[in-house]
């Protein structure tokens, strides 16, 4: 059990009430994290104590950030087997995964370090005589960050790291189901010697996140909000955040389509689509969730990947090193078996796994399927990838468009620029050509188009997110006006 505190102002604290909630270890049921839940008032004091620290984190020298920046970087490389036992832990995790996502974080928090130089403006030229005319981009303010479970320590860095390089000051709202391990993000960046009060961390209880979320979101200070997460949450972030005009950047769900091509290689096809599909137990955004593939290559595809599948086993990570962990709870499982369940009553085809024991399921295959199963159009968020077979590229790119998300996509074909040609008609924030839908670098535009959300994270195109773009002239002749 971890007694875990509030970070604010570079203070731990308990919660202003002394309340506290806990997370449950989703294998053994046992407390996992005791945490502190958080007030209104606690809420507002994390607010307070972002805008105190701004001015001076804002007025810092852009290499004294990347300094810091670079520092919080290694702290977070060092600190890799702490994540690898909290996130087991509080989400069943692999030490695979959770190694991985420290990798990509510290990865994240160094491509940050590196844009403190990048954030630049221009000269405009400007019709009147004498006047210089520059666009300037600022820090924002205070920045709040709203972060997941799934990739808890990618997504949670990534929703403080260019903020922070920006000038911002930042509040990260860490996930009711990995409090912990959210936490063990803001004490590094405190580590790195940041400053007090430029990053601080908010843990509450289930219950209480829409009220937290919204006094932090209503108040002044808070200038941009940032949210991963499911696009139901997320409509209601987007809500929020517009009643109070907080621009806000959504990166929600998806129902990545990996496209297999009558010329694709099946082999690389198979163990992109496996990875895609099955990594962390399909519990990300852009896990593979619909194989789109041609009928002349379909058995062979079917017969390989199920192959495939059928040795992707899931165990206690704490206990084995099984490839699949567990999913992040019971309710999880029994909403995969209900899509599966339903595909196969309609007539889908089970070709591995749909087994079950408690939350460690094993990778399973369904193929023939239809529009008409719930499968086809709901995000399962599991280890289960459904096939669906078309004839030719026309059709391929239909059923890849046909449906609400738009965040990852992947498409097979030895001829790379018929590939390309597909790629550009897929509606998607992202596409990867012979490459599984499952890819991210801390420097690529990344965020998704349709119900997938709005908004980039990564490198330059992140900096446009979270400063604001001024209009600035300097007169350097007596003006003349027509009054």
């Amino acid at each position: 059990m971890v007694d875990l505190m509030l970070l604010i102002g570079g203070r731990t604290m308990p919660a202003s009430n002394g309340a506290t909630f806990e997370r449950l270890n989703p294998i053994t049921g046992q407390v996992a994290t005791t945490a502190a839940a958080a007030t209104l008032d606690d809420a507002h004091a994390a607010v307070v104590a972002a805008a105190g620290a701004f001015p001076a984190w804002s007025a810092l020298a852009p290499t004294e950030r990347r300094k810091r920046l670079s520092k919080a970087a290694d702290l977070l490389d060092s600190r890799t087997g702490e994540f690898i036992a909290a996130m087991a832990e509080e989400t069943g995790s692999t030490a695979a995964w959770a190694g991985f996502n420290v990798y990509l974080a510290a990865n994240m928090l160094r491509e940050a370090a590196a844009m403190c130089t990048q954030i630049s403006g221009e000269v405009i030229p400007s019709d009147k005589p004498g006047l210089l005319a520059m666009a300037v981009r600022q820090p924002a303010g205070v920045v709040l960050g709203i972060a997941p479970w799934n990739a808890p320590v990618i997504l949670g860095v990534r929703a403080v790291a260019l903020p922070l390089a920006c000038g911002n000051t930042v509040i990260l709202k860490a996930s009711e189901l990995c409090p912990r391990t959210h936490h063990l993000i803001g004490e590094t960046l405190q580590e790195a010697g940041l400053g007090d009060g430029v990053v601080n961390v908010v843990t509450n209880a289930p219950a209480d996140a829409a009220t937290v979320v919204e006094k932090m979101i209503a108040h002044p200070a808070v200038r941009r909000v940032n949210f991963t997460g499911s696009t139901r949450v997320g409509r209601v972030i987007a809500e929020v955040s517009a009643r109070h005009l907080k621009p806000v950047l959504l990166e929600l769900g998806g129902k990545a389509p990996f496209l297999v091509l009558d010329d694709a290689d099946i082999g690389e096809a198979v163990k992109a689509a496996a990875f895609g599909a099955f990594m962390n137990q399909g519990q990300i955004c852009m896990s593979t969730e619909r194989i789109v593939v041609d009928e002349t290559v379909a058995d062979e595809f079917a017969e390989m990947f199920a192959r495939k599948a059928s040795t992707l086993v899931a165990g206690d990570p704490r206990q084995s090193n099984s490839p699949l962990g567990s999913m992040i709870g019971l309710d999880a499982v029994e909403r995969v078996n209900g899509l599966i369940e339903d595909a196969v009553s309609k007539g889908a085809r089970l070709l591995a796994g749909g087994r079950a024991v408690g939350t460690l399921m094993d990778a399973t295959v369904l193929d023939h399927v239809m529009p008409s199963m719930r499968i086809y159009g709901e995000e399962s968020f599991g280890p289960v990838a459904c096939m669906v077979r078309v004839r030719g590229v026309d059709e391929a790119v239909r059923v890849a468009n046909d449906t609400e998300y738009g965040l990852s996509a992947a498409v097979f074909g030895r001829d790379a620029t018929r590939a390309m040609g597909v790629a550009r008609r897929i509606e998607s924030g992202i596409c990867h050509v012979n490459g599984p839908t499952v890819h991210d670098e801390a420097q690529m535009p990344f965020g998704g188009v349709k119900a997938s959300g709005y908004g980039r994270f990564g490198g330059k195109a992140g900096i446009n997110e979270f400063t604001d773009l001024r209009w600035l002239t300097v007169a350097s002749q007596p003006g003349h006006y027509p009054i």
